[in-house]
Order: structure tokens, then C-alpha cells, then sequence
């Protein structure tokens, strides 16, 4: 009996067990090794060769991205899916620094499950020679524009390239509603899904259709990935590191409206404070006060140089009540207003209503307790210099209207947007008193808030967002009137104390930066490549170090060391005044 005859016998015995491994035994040693074919004999020809994947598609230039559609599986929250609408080659422009070479511009929108809610617009900008690296940038305020991709991160130096003109694939949305003609409109969020994208989702939603495309484009995945924003934008930037950290290297946050709904809150507690009687601040009251307050304040680092650098001594010491500006007290005789000379009891009641926390006395889904007041001794509220800025800074700080209800677009931004929460967002009654309402208890109101403060991106362990090798780069102007300092000061010392000093420091910096306000300032405008610093962190392994800022306003040309918080830049007692080098950052 040869080998092939007691094979077969051997599994006539075994068949019932081992019928399929003799068949491949007989079939190995037939054909001398050979593989075999679907029938069971031995392969020849093509069949012997190896299995080959599929090419991959054709890249598609920028006119055949045109109407491209994205199936909802393939973006990682619910949606009935997206499409590109319109695709635009834009030719190379600028010189120098700033020159922008050419690029295609895709316009996009993806479409919600709620056929009443409004679709996700995006622009997403392709550059010709791309650095096989993307960045998303955040929005602000109630968002409902698409910031332009041809921009930059926040306080980035206006004569260095921006992210397109480094070769980023750079896109934004609008987070999923329009407004109009650029207003401060909360009317959107009554809709569930419409907030819910407001409020984050929108965020990862953006990401996955625009990766869909950029791989459609190029033909290859980034191998970078970073976000960044500043204000709504900030939030939006703690938001993707919190929820979906596996999609970023980096991130910078600035100024983070992280806690949007008791910011809300704290914003109408404050607007509240102003529209009482005899309460509001015209231009020379406010001007008064900054200069008392310099004169109590300035000196305490060291100089008196125009900034306020030791804000936290500055807060313990400064009392309106019984401050002096050249020598004469700056309240009123008996808190009486007695013209532009001095300031009323009802008006250093309602500055230190801003200067003080909002307390809550329910229960909030977010676990938050309270709501810190501002740094507002010793910042800029509007007091009519002759800076570009001070229209800006003006409209972020009091405004140029005592606030009353109907809210007008010249009262102070925070009460437009504090206002609009509480109409539509809490309430959906659009002719509600805002005014009337109580942050601190909310009466029937309370659970609706506090499910409503369960979206905020509050969450200060980012332990996932750290192991995936991801640095977060935040900062804050001392004097901002619309996110208040101290807010992004207790989120990072959460951080510290959930995550540990060590933790965080392999992979987080927070910086304030004194006189700034929010997202600019007239009395230090601040600018700092913060994307090349993050770039070098999260590409070459180096931490940023003795990182210096510099102002275009309120002294242009002038540095300041970066200090990380609870640091600030002290006087070394020698030296210009206006150069970083002159400054040591103590605490």
C-alpha cells in the first residue's frame, strides 16, 4: 500500500473528526507542497499566485470633489450623512511671510437626523502642497458663522505664516445653525439636536467628514492633528480633548468658555447688577476707576509701567469704598453720585456684583457649585481712548447702553448673550424678562439648567488625551470681562489636583498674560506663536520654555515673559521696562 492509500485509510477511520485536515494532507502531499484550488486539487497558474488587495481609488482633484457624498457610517455620531456642495481652486496670493500659495476650497453641510434641525456647514481648505497635517479652528459666542480657513490660531503674530500658508488642511463649521447678519441669536437652541451640535458634537462631526475628503484629496491619512479656538472656540478645544482625544495631538485653548451655562448665568447676574438705577458707568466713571486702581496696583510688581502684572495682591487690596484716585476718595460724599468726580454706592455695588461669585442654590448635573467673579479692578470697561481696539473692548466690557429689557445690540455683549440662554435656551419664551430672572435659584427652572450644565466641558481629567501622546497649550488674558481668569484658573488646578503635578506638566501649560482682555486688550495686546511652540512639543518632544509675548497696542514692540499660572512677570529692578529680559516670573 503506498503513502497515498494508507493516508486514505487512516481517514476513512477519522472522517467523522478529522475528514477536512486529511482532504488538505492529501491535497500537500499530491501536489509536493503546492497549494490548493477551491475544488480540493492542486493550484496552477494564476490561482497559485498571492491574493493582491484591491489599488487604492484615484485621488480626486479639487473639481471632482464636487458633490462627493460621505455615508453617515462613516462619521462617528449620528447623522443621515454629508456632501460637498461647491469646490473652488483658489490661485497663490501675498508675499513673504504671509503668502498663501494656491489651494481648493470645499464647501460642505452635513445633514442631522432631525429633519428640523439645521444642517452642519463646514469650509475645509485643501492646500496644493499640504504638510500632512490638519487643524480645525473653534468659533465664538453663539458661533453660527464658519471662521474663515484662511485665518489663524488666537494672538498668532501677524507677520508669520498662518496654518494654510504652512501647508495645513484647514477647516471650520458653523456648528450646525446660521445667524443672521451676524447677531447674537440663541433662537437655534430650542432645538434639541441643533444645541446639542452647539454644544460639541458638531465638533467631531466636522472632523470625520472633513477626514473623509482630505483622504479622498490626497490620498493618505494626516499624521498630524491639531485644534485650536479661543473663547466659544476654547471650549470647543477642552471639548475635543475631553471627548474624543484619540483625534487630536494638539490643542490650544484660549480663554475657554468651558462652563457655558454658569457663565451664562454669571454673565446675567452682572448685566442685571448694571441695569439697576443709577448703576451703569458712563466713559469718564470708568476712566476714574482705571485710574485709581492703577494708582493702588500698578506698582506692586516691581514698575509702574501701564500693567497690572500681580493681579491676585491687586484683588486682596483694591476696596472701591475706600480707594483714592490723586489723593480724593473715589466714592461719592455718602455714596450720593455727584457727576463724572466719583463713583456711587450703586455703581461700586454693581462692580463688585462682577467682581464677586455667583453661587447656585440647586444642584447642577456638571457638579459645578458656583460661578467666580472677574478680574474687573484694573481692566479697560470702555473708557473712550484713542485705540483701535477700544470699540471691541468697549463692547465686551459694559457696552455703551445701560442694559434694559428688550437688550440692545449696544449693551454689554455678555448681557446679549446671557440674555438669549435664558429665553430661548432655558425657557423657550422669547418675550421673557430676562432681567427678572434669578441665576441663583432658577425657581422651576433649576432642572432644566442643571441638565443643560451636563454638556459643558467641565471634565478636568484628561488622562486619555495625555496617554495618547497630546499636548494642550491654554492661556488667559488677566483683565477678560466675558470669561472670567479665575474660572480657567480653578479648571487647571482640577486638572492638578485629579490628574496629579506631574501629569500635567508632561503635557499641559496654562498662561496668563496681564493687561489682556478678551482676545485683545488696549493696554497690552498680546501676540505669541503659540502653534509653533505646540508644533515643537508635539513633533520634536520639546516643552516650551522661556516663551515671551509681545504687545501691539497698548506699548507696540513690548515683551513680556510667558509666566505659567499662579505665576506673574516681576520688575528684576534694573533694566528697559519694555523688554521681557528686564522681568522673572514669580508667584
Amino acid at each position: 500500500m503506498n503513502s497515498s492509500s494508507r493516508l486514505w485509510h487512516a481517514c476513512g477511520r477519522m472522517l467523522s473528526w478529522l475528514g477536512a485536515f486529511c482532504v488538505l494532507m492529501l491535497c500537500a502531499l499530491s501536489s509536493g507542497g503546492a497549494s490548493a484550488d477551491p475544488a480540493g486539487g492542486p493550484c496552477r497558474g494564476e490561482a497559485c499566485k498571492p491574493h493582491k488587495p484591491p489599488p487604492p481609488p484615484p485621488k480626486l482633484n479639487c473639481s471632482q470633489l464636487n458633490g462627493l457624498t460621505i455615508a453617515a457610517h462613516e462619521i462617528g455620531l449620528p447623522t443621515t450623512g454629508a456632501a460637498v456642495t461647491s469646490t473652488t481652486q483658489i490661485a497663490a496670493s501675498g508675499s513673504g511671510a504671509t503668502a498663501t500659495g494656491s489651494y481648493c476650497l470645499v464647501v460642505g453641510a452635513i445633514h442631522p437626523v432631525d429633519p428640523s434641525a439645521p444642517d452642519i456647514l463646514f469650509n475645509l481648505a485643501l492646500p496644493d502642497q499640504w504638510n500632512d497635517k490638519i487643524l480645525m479652528l473653534g468659533g465664538g459666542g453663539f458661533d453660527g458663522s464658519i471662521p474663515a480657513v484662511t485665518g489663524n490660531v488666537p494672538s498668532a503674530p501677524a507677520n508669520l505664516p498662518g496654518p494654510l500658508s504652512r501647508g495645513y488642511a484647514v477647516f471650520a463649521s458653523d456648528s450646525g445653525h446660521e445667524a443672521s447678519n451676524g447677531s447674537v441669536n440663541g433662537a437655534f437652541s430650542v432645538n434639541a439636536e441643533a444645541y446639542d451640535n452647539f454644544m460639541g458634537e458638531a465638533l467631531k462631526k466636522t472632523h470625520d467628514a472633513a477626514l473623509v475628503i482630505i483622504r479622498a484629496h490626497y490620498g493618505a491619512h494626516p499624521e498630524k492633528a491639531y485644534f485650536a479656538g479661543g473663547s466659544t472656540g476654547g471650549r470647543e478645544a477642552l471639548t475635543v480633548a475631553q471627548r474624543w482625544p484619540q483625534d487630536w495631538d494638539g490643542i490650544i485653548a484660549f480663554y475657554p468658555a468651558y462652563d457655558f451655562t454658569t457663565l451664562s448665568l454669571q454673565q446675567l447676574r452682572a448685566t442685571e447688577g448694571f441695569a439697576a438705577p443709577g448703576a451703569y458707568l458712563d466713559t469718564a466713571q470708568r476712566a476714574l476707576l482705571l485710574k485709581a486702581v492703577m494708582q493702588a496696583c500698578d506698582g506692586l510688581d516691581g514698575v509702574v509701567d501701564g500693567l497690572i502684572s500681580n493681579v491676585q495682591a491687586c484683588n486682596a487690596t483694591f476696596n472701591p469704598f475706600t480707594a483714592r484716585v490723586d489723593g480724593t476718595p473715589l466714592r461719592c460724599p455718602r455714596g450720593v453720585a455727584h457727576g463724572d468726580t466719583c463713583l456711587s454706592d450703586q455703581q461700586i455695588e454693581a462692580l463688585n456684583t462682577m467682581n464677586s461669585p455667583l453661587v447656585f442654590g440647586y444642584p447642577l448635573e456638571s457638579g459645578e457649585t458656583f460661578y467666580p467673579g472677574y478680574n474687573i479692578y484694573g481692566a479697560d470697561l470702555g473708557v473712550g481712548s484713542d485705540s483701535p481696539l477700544e470699540g471691541t473692548v468697549t463692547s465686551l466690557a459694559l457696552g455703551t447702553t445701560q442694559p434694559s429689557y428688550p437688550l440692545q445690540s449696544t449693551a454689554m455683549f455678555d448681557g446679549q448673550i446671557s440674555d438669549q440662554f435664558v429665553r430661548y435656551t432655558v425657557m423657550d419664551n422669547p418675550n421673557f424678562d430676562s432681567l427678572t430672572f434669578n441665576p441663583a435659584l432658577a425657581g422651576r427652572w433649576s432642572g432644566r439648567v442643571s441638565m443643560l450644565s451636563g454638556l459643558d466641558a467641565t471634565d478636568a481629567n484628561l488622562t486619555p488625551f495625555m496617554r495618547h501622546g497630546g499636548k494642550l497649550l491654554m492661556a488667559h488674558g488677566t483683565v477678560d470681562q466675558t470669561v472670567s481668569t479665575r474660572a480657567t484658573e480653578i479648571y487647571y488646578q482640577r486638572m492638578l489636583f485629579t490628574m496629579g503635578f506631574g501629569a500635567v506638566a508632561s503635557f499641559a501649560r496654562f498662561y496668563e498674560i496681564p493687561g489682556m482682555q478678551h482676545a485683545i486688550g488696549t493696554e497690552f495686546n498680546a501676540s505669541w506663536d503659540s502653534l509653533t511652540a505646540l508644533e515643537n512639543w508635539v513633533e520634536h518632544g520639546a516643552p516650551p520654555v522661556h516663551q515671551i509675548v509681545t504687545d501691539t497696542a497698548g506699548v507696540p514692540g513690548r515683551t513680556r515673559p510667558l509666566c505659567q499660572y499662579p505665576a506673574w512677570p516681576s520688575y528684576n529692578g534694573a533694566g528697559d521696562v519694555d523688554n521681557a529680559a528686564s522681568f522673572t516670573c514669580v508667584q
